[in-house]
């Protein structure tokens, strides 16, 4: 299935929210934005650069916006995707069509896409040491052929292996997570390389 398939089908799902999501949609089309498909979701760029997305959950639906941090956000709705974890999205969230006002919500999109232009983005942070739990550092010794395979990898990358078992509190945690990531890393594959 391509890309035009899949945001077709995503739109056409039956949902609480598809009136919602599509009405969002045709804001969105009236924008400059290129309409695209990521991480299961419509995503709508500006030369190849994510700067919103439309979402639809059990409770709600709405628009996320990646630099939304930039955002005026004059009617103080947006909300911080993960606290303490996402420096730059925000999120507008819906409960029913009634609470969709298009002059706004087109305002935000617009204001967004103006935002990108200006090359307002937050920035990843530069990682420099990583520091590697024991229970992987332990594997990685017995194994050269692992070790070579997880110097491959960017210090944000391996940084992301390490936090996943670290931020484990139990032991059984930290095993079951370390078994999954062994083979990822053999195969060169980074933890969150779905979602990029």
């Amino acid at each position: 299935m391509d890309k035009t398939e899949k945001l077709e089908a995503y739109y056409e799902q039956e949902h609480p929210f598809r009136d919602g999501i599509s009405h969002l949609r045709q804001l969105a089309l009236k924008t400059e934005a290129d309409e695209t498909f990521k991480w299961s979701f419509p995503v709508y760029t500006l030369n190849g650069k994510n700067v919103f997305g439309i979402c639809k959950f059990k409770s709600h639906f709405g628009v996320w916006f990646f630099n939304g941090v930039f955002l005026k956000d004059p009617k103080k709705v947006l909300e911080n995707a993960q606290e303490g974890k996402t420096k730059g999205m925000r999120h507008w969230k819906f409960s029913s069509m009634d609470e969709v006002d298009d002059m706004s919500v087109l305002a935000y999109m617009t204001e967004s896409l103006e935002n990108q232009k200006k090359g307002m983005e937050i920035q990843p942070e530069k990682t420099k040491k990583v520091e590697i739990p024991e229970l992987l550092h332990a594997e990685l010794i017995k194994h050269p052929t692992l070790q070579k395979a997880f110097e491959k990898f960017t210090p944000y990358k391996q940084k992301e292996f390490c936090e996943y078992i670290a931020e484990a509190k139990q032991e059984k945690t930290k095993l079951r997570r370390l078994e999954k990531i062994l083979p990822m890393i053999k195969d060169e594959v980074g933890l969150n390389d779905g979602y990029r």
